[in-house]
Order: structure tokens, then C-alpha cells, then sequence
């Protein structure tokens, strides 16, 4: 961290707080992983209060399929939809290919690591019954994509839903920031994003329609110390959400973003939180701890 400190504690950062990278909300490098979200089987209202929050989850080592599930809606409301999710090996991508195929949805989940996401796949099918198709593909790379999509559209037929959830990130102040970290993080988030999402459109998109969702975060909504190159990168996202939504709305395409705030039980959390008091934060306590997520939709 190059010695970098709390602006707003006397102390540094806290031992345990560490560059990491995160691919697709899972850690490139680490012994533990994000657990990602999911609706809750219990209703909202049991919740925890925020001071519950500091007891926070144990360490996971890999992301688990709900031990039960609480149906918020139809449960065929997706019945025999595809959905494609990169990042959909662990983490947000994992949870969120788990609720599709418990309603209904047959899945692709994509990653740069094969092993991950057939790890995820067979729990994906033994708890939900759904199919689930592990590809190895780098967002960065538009050859390896059509071939993702090439072979999804060959087992499935057709693609009704994009998540684009891969993303990259990890802690630094912009002054050691170095500029191939810089450009890694916006290559991964904006310009992958921007890279699935044309070639979905170019193969099935644009002749059939469907629903893209670009995961995104609250970083760009106010500035924030440790992060300027992944707000910068989810803010582009954002307005590329916008544009997009615009110009390929016409044709039977919604294009919606959803920016999570901060989950418990992730390893950014747990990392962040490991401190002596709660002003260690390099964010609001307030923002930081809350129990439920900030999300919003944008362009459509």
C-alpha cells in the first residue's frame, strides 16, 4: 500500500489491508473468497440491525449454493431462459447464476479460469437441476468471446440475458498507482463490458433481443480514497449503459446497470473491517456497514 494512511485516523491502515485484484468478484490471489449475494431465504425485515454487522461472517473458501431459498417470485419466471454471465464463477456472478436457474434458467457462466468455473457449475446443477456451461474466456479478448458465444449458442440455441460481472480491482492511492494498473482495471471493466456486449449483439442480439445487465458500484457516486481507478472504470460503464440503452432499445434490447454497495461476508469487506475501531474505514460507517445493498438501474 506504499505506506499509504486513513485520512481520517491517526493510525495507518489497518495489517490486514491489502492490494488484491479481483476477477469477476472472485480473488485472483487468495485463500479465501467472496460469497457473493442472493435474496435472503428469511424475510428482509429479520435483517440485522448495522451494529450486528460488526460480527462479521466467517472466512469462506470457496462460494456455496444456498442451503435454502425463500421464492420472492414465480418460481418458472425465467423457465428455459439463457442467461450468460461473465464473472459467474464465484462471488455476485455465482449468486446471481444460482437465483436465474432456481427460476427456470439454463446458464453460461464464463471466466479466465476453466477450473473455477466448472468447480461452480457442478454446484450450480446438483442444487438447482438447471443446466450450466463452464467456458474459459477473457473479456479482453474479442476472438476468445465469439468463441464463447459460439459455443453457447451451439448447446443452447439462443441467449436471452447478459450479466457482464467480471471486473477488476484492488486497493492503491492514485499516487502509486501505476499506469498498466490503471488501464488493466478499465480494459477488464469498461472495455470488456463494452466487448461482450458487441459481440452478443452481433451474433443474437441484434436479430432477436434481449436483456443486458452491466454489475457495476457505488465508487463513482462520490469520491472515495483507494478506488480512483475502478470508480473511474465503473463510471464509464455507467455511461456506456446509457448510450447503449439509447441506440439498441429500438431493437428489442434492454440495457440496465445495478451498482451494489458493499456486501457482507465478501473478502473486501472482511479485509477492510479488519481495524481497531470503526473509523478506520476509509469510507462512511454508515455506508460502509449496511445491511442491505444500494442498487440502482439505469437507461431503461
Amino acid at each position: 500500500m506504499g505506506g499509504a494512511r486513513n485520512p481520517g485516523a491517526s493510525g495507518a491502515w489497518p495489517a490486514g489491508l491489502q492490494s488484491w485484484l479481483v476477477e469477476g468478484g472472485g480473488l485472483v490471489a487468495s485463500s479465501s473468497e467472496p460469497r457473493g449475494f442472493g435474496f435472503p431465504a428469511t424475510c428482509p425485515a429479520n435483517c440485522p440491525a448495522p451494529s450486528a454487522m460488526a460480527q462479521l461472517p466467517p472466512d469462506v473458501e470457496e462460494d456455496e449454493c444456498l442451503p435454502e431459498y425463500r421464492y420472492l417470485f414465480c418460481p418458472d419466471l425465467l423457465q428455459d431462459k439463457v442467461a450468460f454471465i461473465t464473472g459467474g464463477g464465484s462471488g455476485i456472478g455465482f449468486r446471481i447464476a444460482e437465483i436465474f436457474m432456481r427460476h427456470g434458467c439454463h446458464t453460461v457462466i464464463a471466466s479466465r479460469s476453466l477450473l473455477r468455473v466448472s468447480m461452480a457449475a457442478k454446484k450450480l446443477i446438483a442444487a438447482t437441476g438447471r443446466q450450466c456451461l463452464p467456458l474459459s474466456m477473457d473479456v479482453r479478448a474479442p476472438p476468445a468471446i465469439m468463441t464463447a458465444v459460439d459455443q453457447a449458442l451451439k448447446e443452447f440455441g439462443k441467449i436471452d440475458i447478459l450479466i457482464n460481472g467480471a471486473a477488476g480491482n484492488f486497493l492503491c492511492p492514485a499516487s502509486a498507482l501505476s499506469f498498466n494498473a490503471f488501464r488493466t482495471v478499465v480494459d477488464i471493466d469498461t472495455i470488456g463490458t463494452f466487448n461482450v456486449s458487441r459481440v452478443l449483439y452481433e451474433k443474437f442480439f441484434r436479430d432477436h433481443g434481449g436483456v443486458i445487465v452491466n454489475i457495476t458500484a457505488t465508487l463513482n457516486l462520490r469520491g472515495q480514497v483507494l478506488q480512483v481507478h475502478a470508480g473511474s472504470a465503473k463510471a464509464a460503464v455507467d455511461a456506456m449503459t446509457r448510450h447503449l440503452a439509447v441506440e439498441w432499445g429500438p431493437q428489442n434490447i434492454r440495457i440496465n446497470s445495478l451498482a451494489p454497495g458493499p456486501i457482507s461476508g465478501t473478502e473486501g469487506l472482511r479485509r477492510l473491517g479488519k481495524s481497531s475501531g470503526e473509523h478506520d474505514l476509509p469510507w462512511g460507517h454508515s455506508e460502509y456497514w449496511a445491511p442491505t445493498n444500494t442498487a440502482r438501474t439505469l437507461g431503461g
